[in-house]
């Protein structure tokens, strides 16, 4: 692939000491974005330099529709995705970690999936090392069911649904923080409209450590500039959201994940200018210590392709100090879910 050349009419009034450093930071990352600047994205740049920095996916799903099955797939998802497609589609991007997280298998299945992915974390010769398992706190038999991992290394959470009305119950408030006292996390993968709900949760439950899925699901189109025309209305207003990320990220039991949002748009594959204004909003929200890359693979297929992400994050994130890239792609993590730093395996 050629090297992508950006031009910027600031360059124009730049001295040559700062044209020639600017040359050399896009030279070395592939791709800078800074605020109200349009991005310069050079392919093979970028993925070099991806590659140079070891990574942890946080958000991985894996299904062999031979084993489970799942009522949600359509295409491109209709088929299995398994540990191979993942070393395939990561491949050169220097992930040296994953933790699986839950597909939404039918009740009657968890067992089965559990199974599998504990299994696989087991055996150690893929990069998946830990899991998120289902199962939501509004079920009556959730801490029973919960309460046989507490002693499972690889099992670090749960997911499962988490239904509005719900959110405030004793016992949906009752359970998470049992589960807290498990030392075991819940990830919360609600839509943005019920963000506000989810800080008041989080804000109940102190010694339970909280994991906030896509960057709590904002869709970039609301994020699009005055007078561009979208591919569809705006799913939720930009400052309210904006708002009650900001909540989310003053309390300190709650972590954010960078992922899910190019899948938001899948009528085509946005380009990096297009994310930056969520991803910088939730990096400054939560700060560099709670943050956490996640592809959301083979999720992210909808909008793009696991490495064009890695990409177009690496972009966002070039003009910031390396030690807040490294945290956010890999020791943040390592720290958060307890990983063997040591047991790195390049996929």
């Amino acid at each position: 692939m050629g090297q992508a050349i950006c031009k910027e009419n600031s360059m124009i009034t730049m001295s040559r000491r700062r044209f020639l450093k600017r040359v050399s930071q896009i030279a070395v990352t592939g791709a800078l974005v800074s605020p109200g600047r349009r991005t310069c994205l050079g392919s093979q740049a970028g993925l070099e330099a991806a590659g140079a920095l070891p990574i942890v996916d946080t958000h991985q799903h894996l299904w062999d529709l031979s084993r489970i099955r799942l009522t949600w797939l359509r295409p491109p998802l209709d088929r299995s995705f398994t540990p191979k497609d993942y070393e395939q589609a990561s491949a050169g991007l220097n992930i040296v970690q994953a933790v699986y997280m839950e597909v939404a298998v039918p009740v009657d299945q968890r067992q089965r999936e559990a199974e599998y992915v504990l299994d696989l974390c087991r055996r150690g010769d893929t990069v998946t090392r830990a899991a998120v398992l289902a199962g939501s706190p509004a079920d009556d038999d959730f801490m029973e069911y919960a309460a046989q991992y507490r002693d499972n290394p690889y099992v670090k959470g749960f997911r499962g649904s988490l239904p509005v009305k719900r959110m405030s119950d004793e016992q949906v408030i009752r359970n998470l923080r049992r589960l807290g006292e498990l030392g075991l996390r819940f990830d919360i993968n609600v839509p943005p409209s019920a963000l506000a709900e989810a800080a008041q949760v989080v804000d109940r439950c102190p010694d339970t450590r909280f994991v906030l899925d896509h960057c709590g699901n904002a869709d970039p189109v609301a994020f699009f500039p005055t007078g561009r025309t979208p591919p569809r209305p705006a799913q939720h207003p930009a400052e309210q959201w904006k708002r009650d990320i900001a909540r989310l990220g003053a309390q300190s039991n709650i972590i954010c994940k960078i992922s899910g949002i190019v899948s938001r748009v899948p009528e085509t594959p946005l380009p990096a200018e297009d994310l930056a204004p969520i991803v910088n909003h939730c990096l400054d929200a939560f700060g560099p210590d709670r943050v956490v890359f996640a592809s959301d693979w083979p999720v992210c297929l909808r909008g793009m392709s696991l490495r064009d992400w890695v990409q177009r994050l690496q972009a966002v994130v070039a003009a910031r100090p390396e030690t807040a890239r490294r945290k956010l792609f890999h020791d943040n993590a390592v720290r958060f879910y307890g990983l063997d730093a040591g047991n790195n395996q390049s996929g």
